[in-house]
C-alpha cells in the first residue's frame, strides 16, 4: 500500500508547485507596435476619405504605450500614442466597461455592459448573415462564425521582463483554413480577469470572447496578423506586484461626459464621430 500511494502523493505534490500564483494586485506596463507594410502607399490611404475629410484607415499605426492596473475586480489601463490617449474602467463584478478617449483635443466617454456588447456582436452577426445571401465572397469568409480555438504548448522558453517563459500556439480552425499565433507565456503568475494586456485586451475586451484565456498563465509577448497587411506586435516590459494599487485609480473623471453605446448608436457615430475634425 505505501508503495502504491507514495508515488501518487509526489504526483499530486508536482502538480501543485506548477499551478500558477494568483496575483489580485498589480501594475503591468505593455508596449503595443502596429506595422504598416513597407510597400503600401500612405498618400492613397489618407485620400480614401474622400470629400475633403479625414481618413482614419491608418488610426493606431506606430507604438502604444499601455499602463495596467489591476485589483481585485477592478482593472484600469492606461494608452498612450502619438494619435490618440485614453482610459479604459473594467469592473469585472459589475460586468462593465467606461472608456474615455482624447483624440485631436476631444475627450468623450462611452459606458457599455457585458449585455449591450452581446446584443451588439449579435446584431452584426445578423447583418453579416444577410450578406452572405448575395456575396459569395463573404460566404468563403464567415463559413464558421465561432471556429474552434485551441492551444498546443512548446518546450521553447526564455525571460521576458525578467520572469521565465514558455512558447505556445494558439490554433484558430475556421472551418475553410487554420490560423497559428504564437504568443510567450509566463506559467508562474496569472491575474484575476486578465489574461493579457496591450494589443486589443487594452481596450478591455468589453467582456467579448478572448482566446488568451485558454493559455495556462499569463500572456506576456505575441504577434498578431491584422486587416491591410499589418503586423501587431505585443510585449509586456514591466510588472510591478510590491505595492498596494490604489482605489483612486478607478475613479472615473468628473470632466468627461459618459454616454451610454445606446445613445451614441443612435447620434451615429460613437467614437469615429468624436474624432472628426469640428
Amino acid at each position: 500500500m505505501k508503495l502504491f500511494f507514495l508515488p501518487a502523493l509526489v504526483l499530486t505534490a508536482a502538480v501543485a508547485v506548477a499551478q500558477p500564483k494568483i496575483v489580485t494586485q498589480a501594475v503591468i506596463s505593455t508596449t503595443t507596435n502596429v506595422i504598416a507594410p513597407e510597400d503600401e502607399d500612405v498618400a492613397q490611404v489618407q485620400n480614401q476619405g474622400g470629400g475633403g475629410g479625414m481618413s482614419f484607415r491608418n488610426f493606431g499605426d506606430g507604438e502604444t504605450k499601455s499602463t495596467t492596473y489591476i485589483k481585485n475586480d477592478m482593472v484600469k489601463t492606461n494608452f498612450k500614442s502619438e494619435t490618440f490617449r485614453g482610459s479604459v474602467f473594467r469592473n469585472n463584478a459589475a460586468k462593465t466597461t467606461i472608456t474615455v478617449f482624447e483624440i485631436m483635443g476631444n475627450k468623450q466617454g462611452i459606458s457599455a455592459t457585458d449585455d449591450d456588447q452581446a446584443a451588439m456582436r449579435k446584431k452584426a452577426d445578423s447583418m453579416m448573415q444577410e450578406r452572405t445571401k448575395t456575396d459569395t465572397n463573404m460566404q468563403r469568409r464567415t463559413r464558421n462564425v465561432s471556429p474552434d480555438v485551441t492551444v498546443a504548448y512548446t518546450d521553447e522558453s526564455k525571460k521576458i521582463a525578467g520572469y521565465n517563459c514558455k512558447k505556445a500556439y494558439i490554433i484558430t480552425d475556421k472551418l475553410i483554413r487554420k490560423d497559428s499565433m504564437a504568443v510567450w507565456y509566463t506559467p508562474d503568475v496569472k491575474f484575476p480577469n486578465v489574461s493579457s494586456t496591450g494589443g486589443t485586451s487594452g481596450f478591455g475586451n468589453m467582456g467579448g470572447p478572448n482566446s488568451f484565456d485558454k493559455i495556462d498563465g499569463f500572456v506576456m509577448q505575441y504577434e498578431r496578423k491584422m486587416p491591410r497587411g499589418r503586423l501587431m506586435e505585443v510585449k509586456v516590459t514591466k510588472i510591478e506586484t510590491g505595492e498596494e494599487v490604489k482605489d483612486k485609480e478607478f475613479e472615473i473623471p468628473k470632466d468627461v461626459e459618459i454616454k451610454s453605446m445606446k445613445e451614441m448608436s443612435e447620434q451615429g457615430g460613437g467614437m469615429m464621430r468624436m474624432m472628426r475634425p469640428q
